[in-house]
């Protein structure tokens, strides 16, 4: 006799496990997550983990703020000590891009967000390490900063098998089942499991679910690196984090005293069941060097590590987040393209909400619909910063 469930969540990355963790608090009697792998093992566990509001769009500025409140309240919603450590936030722009700098700021501001335009010589006076040079004005969120990915995961999986959640690790989804246009469970490597819901969250291996489906959303695999460099003698400076418009790189604190470091760097069409997890050595010396452009001390900054994830890109570079009006019952959230790390605790909540109580209440979701493609409306920012997309795992 097959399994049987409320809701079947493929996939044990911060998505999955958000969404298991909320379905759960909202009194879902009967939730099981299944994992190909083990916990995190795919993009989440390689992601920089930035947590931050500065987006130039409002949606995912509101998903990243509700997400920042639930990392605020965590001993009290999850239990256990926070992942969240908070240093500050620097979005870098060129001067070219100030009303654009402005006008995003405002969006947040409007949303209930403390952010804030400064000049570069407020900056400066912050970080006095920071080369300023070239730069004008720059966006500050004080609250901001990473998160410790992994230990986001597992506590909101741990929380959730304490309200009875099942979690089923090595356990491969093979496909979706269903009847007619209604799901009806997953076929998984360890047997059936019935269910009436099934919520998609499985990552770089999305595809291979969703064709059998007929569902294509042209996804496709990214392999993304970062780079771990000791501070040199003399530099102790805590910074804050960084995302660099004008350097196309992002880079926080690692510890007490390593920089963490993504440059726009990515290989196209990676096998994600194939793929080499360690950082390349060819952009061990560029990475270095484009951190040294803005912090000048790191340019002598020995490597202590490094690493590549897989990240599912989305034609538009933003994430799908949908109930699929193809499948009564299906719901998804896929191609995040490297940046929903940060979102991630408010998706679940929205999607926790949509299956119990029949929409989401937290954020409005429909700007990340699944069938924006097919409508010939792909997402465009008016505000982006002379790139639609950073397209590296942060």
């Amino acid at each position: 006799m097959p399994d049987t469930a409320d809701v079947v969540v493929i996939g044990a990355g911060v998505n999955g496990a958000s969404t298991a963790f909320h379905l759960a608090r909202a009194g879902v009697r009967r939730v099981v997550v299944v994992e190909r792998s083990h916990i995190a093992a795919g993009a989440t566990g390689k992601s920089g983990a930035l947590v931050r509001m500065h987006y130039t769009n409002p949606f995912e500025s509101k998903l990243a703020f509700e997400s920042l409140k639930i990392f605020q309240a965590w001993s009290d919603l999850v239990g256990g000590d926070s992942p969240f450590v908070r240093t500050g936030f620097i979005q870098v722009v060129g001067p070219e891009y100030e009303e654009h700098l402005r006008r995003n700021v405002a969006d947040q501001q409007a949303l209930g967000i403390d952010a804030r335009v400064i000049s570069a010589q407020e900056l400066k006076a912050m970080e006095p390490w920071c080369d300023v040079e070239g730069l004008t004005w720059v966006a500050y969120e004080p609250d901001s900063g990473y998160a410790d990915p992994y230990a986001t995961t597992c506590g909101f999986l741990r929380r959730a098998q304490e309200l009875g959640v099942e979690v089923r690790t090595h356990t491969e989804a093979v496909r979706v089942l269903t009847h007619g246009d209604r799901v009806t469970g997953v076929e998984t490597s360890g047997g059936t499991i019935e269910a009436p819901v099934v919520v998609l969250a499985p990552g770089a291996w999305a595809n291979r679910l969703l064709k059998p489906l007929g569902l294509d959303y042209g996804l496709y695999p990214r392999r993304a690196q970062v780079m771990i460099y000791r501070w040199p003698c003399g530099f102790n400076h805590r910074h804050m984090t960084y995302i660099d418009a004008v350097l196309n790189t992002w880079f926080r604190r690692e510890g007490e005293n390593c920089t963490l470091v993504g440059v726009e760097v990515g290989v196209l069409g990676a096998d994600p069941d194939d793929y080499d997890e360690t950082g390349d050595q060819e952009f061990v010396a560029p990475t270095r060097s484009t951190l040294a452009l803005r912090f000048p001390v790191m340019a002598e900054a020995p490597l202590r590590g490094s690493w590549a994830g897989m990240i599912m890109m989305s034609p538009d570079d933003r994430p799908i987040i949908d109930q699929v009006p193809q499948y009564q019952g299906l719901f998804v959230m896929l191609g995040d393209s490297g940046t929903s790390f940060k979102t991630a605790p408010a998706i679940g909540k929205c999607l926790a909400e949509w299956i119990t109580e029949g929409r989401p209440q937290t954020a409005d979701l429909r700007p990340f619909r699944s069938t924006r493609f097919a409508e010939g409306q792909p997402w465009e920012d008016a505000t982006n910063y002379g790139r639609a997309r950073r397209t590296i795992s942060r």
